[in-house]
């Protein structure tokens, strides 16, 4: 069973929601949630929040954060995984922000950084990664391991 019907199974049974703010992904996570048959059941809501200015107007990050910490940061993936989630009120956020190259890096951002943040009511945790690879890799990368660290929320 890959990773994506286990959790459907799991928010199925379990009657939990979730809502994602994507970023360096583009949809790939919810790409693959939706291909799950019922996942309407437990996906409230997706967006692709590519610009600064998609994560401030619609998911209410503050712009003091993006200036301070930069769009691709743990503090930012935070805030989209709780803007995602306050949206229709789900039992989980999940943020994915990073840099999947092959532009857009710094000496203090590498190519494949990339944060996945998970909010509840009552945690919000963040992860931060290093994937190696090409563009396309990196999207894969980022995407399995939120299915992963959401995975662990439920188990």
């Amino acid at each position: 069973m890959r990773i994506e019907e286990k959790i459907a199974k799991l928010l199925i049974n379990t009657k939990k929601t979730v809502a994602i703010a994507e970023s360096c992904t583009g949809g790939l996570l919810s790409n693959r949630l939706t291909n799950i048959p019922g996942s309407s059941k437990f996906l409230k809501f997706a967006l692709v929040a590519y610009s600064n200015e998609s994560k401030i107007k619609l998911l209410k990050v503050p712009r003091t954060a993006i200036r301070k910490y930069g769009s691709v940061s743990r503090q930012v993936a935070v805030f989209m995984a709780q803007g995602a989630r306050q949206i229709l009120n789900t039992d989980f956020g999940i943020g994915i922000t990073g840099i999947a190259g092959p532009t857009g890096a710094t000496k203090t951002k590498p190519t494949g950084l990339t944060f996945i943040a998970i909010c509840t009511d009552t945690e919000n945790i963040c992860l931060e990664c290093q994937f190696k690879g090409a563009r396309k890799s990196i999207k894969t990368q980022a995407a399995t391991q939120a299915l992963r660290l959401l995975n662990e929320f439920l188990t």
